[in-house]
């Protein structure tokens, strides 16, 4: 491991470099008292820093960088509350699988444990959260310790990586040395793929009769997409997705079926209880896809492809398990089937029963009855007419998101940026500055409700001041949305802490940021205020109003099983 020697720098001065070498070019955070020195630094450095408005937007937007690119998008805090403000963002990050490495200041080593001013064990709050935690105690083990951090952070699954530095660490100033490489005691995060057992799923692949293909986030972190389609297209079996998964397989594909779960397609989740064998790439098999755990396929064998060992048999018993990077795998499957087989019949029972169950579920209400001009539906399949292909469209959480999961047709990799395992509202804004820093040359649409966009709405501020062009688009029932219809269908409608009295102008409220603003009452004026909306080079934000008795199905309610999906609104309440 060669090492290089900087003399007579500061701390300070070392994290910089060292995000430097590690070709980082853009930071997002907030300065403090504990992290001055860094951000005296930064000044000179040639990384640009992205202010923003709350150090939780600040890791959004470092979280949305690290899933457009591959590489770890970095944020920054000061100790105590910029600290603990990072924390709902790296654990949305943590939830996701995201790459990011966040840097916050600590009170000096001397203050340590006496209460002092802006003073948090924020190793001890993160540590949950996080893939591992780094706090340098010399400046001499800076450079080493941000160097783990990015080869942690971006390794194996990814997942958030903290380092948290001392004030008086960054102000200490030595002979500096820099490696070239680290190395993380116990840290093994790639392993050979057990070729016996490739093998196996390739018989068990061949065997099967009604075989599904089913792809998470794993498939987007390995880059799998090209062998996870052609393992499907060789195979001719049709593909289902997690929430997370959405975009591992193009869903204008004949073969895509779409995602599965609580707000899956009906197509998906009927079929997923119909097939005798699931491949499962990347994916945690969570609750919000499977529903009960015991019920999920429980007429199929299982496959499941991870990097993640502790992932195999945690939430679902399954048949035969293959750790290892999804794309290496998938390339051997490919390679183990293409000796078994040339390509199949794209005649067969089991495809003519995939045809039957999207012909039936065509005229399912949920599909098919939208009185309202602008109802939910609606405006995201003109949203799909209206945007290009490679368009990275990111949403905040709740039923819009619901929306984007049934209808929005993701045709480009690394395109759908959304919250899933933690859920986060407040995500789709500050990921969209995220997502339009690392991809200046595509469009960026942010598809947000107005509860999840009044969360982090200050990061328009942000997008103004850095001069990032991106579109807001406001789906505005002075509602949150999703917990007013598990109210009105589990509850009674017995609405309780749900409905806005007072919800802003969100034009003024954009214009008061210096955004473009429309709002609109048709979906022809829809479409031509996100055709402009696009083509400025400033941000915009869309206000929509639409109708918060609107719901959005079909709808798997929770503790139930796929099979209990309900298809239609309360008159129907139509179930598998």
């Amino acid at each position: 491991m060669g090492v290089d020697f900087m003399h007579e720098i500061s701390g300070a001065q070392a994290v910089v470099e060292t995000l430097r070498q590690e070709h980082v070019k853009y930071v997002f955070g907030m300065p403090g008292g504990a992290n001055l020195p860094i951000y005296d630094a930064l000044l000179d450095s040639g990384i640009r820093h992205i202010l923003a408005r709350h150090e939780q937007s600040a890791a959004h937007m470092a979280d949305a960088f690290g899933r457009v690119t591959g590489r770890a998008g970095v944020c920054m805090g000061t100790s105590g509350p910029g600290a603990t403000n990072l924390v709902t963002g790296i654990a949305t990050a943590y939830a996701d699988s995201s790459p990011v490495v966040a840097i916050t200041g600590q009170v000096p080593k001397a203050m340590t444990g006496r209460n002092a001013f802006q003073e948090t064990d924020v190793i001890g709050v993160m540590t949950p959260i996080t893939k591992y935690s780094i706090q340098p105690l010399s400046a001499e083990e800076i450079p080493s310790g941000i160097k783990k951090a990015f080869y942690i952070a971006t390794s194996g699954r990814p997942g958030p990586v903290l380092v948290d530095i001392p004030k008086d660490v960054q102000q200490e100033v030595r002979d500096i040395p820099f490696p070239e490489s680290v190395e993380v005691r116990g840290y093994r995060p790639y392993v050979e793929v057990d070729p016996l057992a490739v093998e196996r799923a390739a018989e068990m692949l061949v065997k099967a009769e009604k075989p599904l293909i089913m792809g998470g986030g794993g498939i987007r972190i390995s880059n799998a997409y090209e062998p996870f389609q052609a393992v499907s297209e060789l195979l001719m079996a049709p593909v289902i997705t997690t929430l997370q998964g959405k975009g591992s397989f193009p869903e204008g594909h004949p073969l895509c079926l779409g995602p599965i779960g609580m707000h899956g397609r009906a197509e998906s989740n009927k079929l997923v209880s119909e097939c005798d064998l699931l491949m499962a790439v990347g994916v945690r098999f969570s609750d919000r896809s499977t529903g009960t755990f015991s019920e999920f396929c429980k007429q199929a064998k299982i496959i499941h492809i991870d990097a993640d060992p502790s992932e195999f048999n945690k939430n679902k018993q399954v048949d035969l398990y293959i750790r290892g990077d999804a794309n290496q795998v998938l390339t051997k499957v490919y390679n183990a089937l293409a000796r078994r087989i040339s390509r199949r019949s794209d005649s067969n029972p089991w495809l003519a029963r995939i045809a039957q169950v999207r012909e039936e579920m065509k005229s399912i209400p949920a599909y098919t009855d939208y009185d309202s001009e602008l109802s939910g539906p609606k405006i995201v399949r003109k949203m799909r007419e209206v945007l290009p292909p490679q368009t990275i469209l990111t949403t905040g959480v709740g039923r819009h998101q619901m929306w984007c999961e049934i209808h929005w047709r993701v045709l480009k990799p690394r395109t759908w940026i959304t919250s899933t395992g933690l859920g986060t509202m407040g995500f789709g804004l500050p990921a969209a500055i995220g997502a339009k820093v690392a991809k200046p040359d595509v469009p960026v649409v942010d598809f947000d409700g107005d509860g999840s966009f009044m969360m982090t709405e200050n990061s328009l501020g942000t997008a103004v001041d850095e001069k990032i062009p991106i579109v807001s688009i406001i789906v505005n029932d002075r509602s949150l949305g999703m917990v007013e219809q598990w109210q009105r269908l589990m509850y009674n409608r017995r609405f309780s802490g749900v409905k806005f009295g007072n919800s802003p102008d969100f034009v003024k409220l954009a214009e008061a940021y210096g955004a473009s603003a429309k709002r609109v009452t048709t979906l022809e004026e829809f479409g031509k205020a996100l055709k402009e909306g696009i083509s400025l080079d400033s941000p915009a934000v869309i206000d929509v109003p639409v109708s918060s008795e609107e719901d959005v199905f079909p709808f798997m309610p929770p503790g139930k099983s796929i099979k209990e999906t309900v298809v239609g609104p309360p008159k129907e309440m139509a179930i598998f």
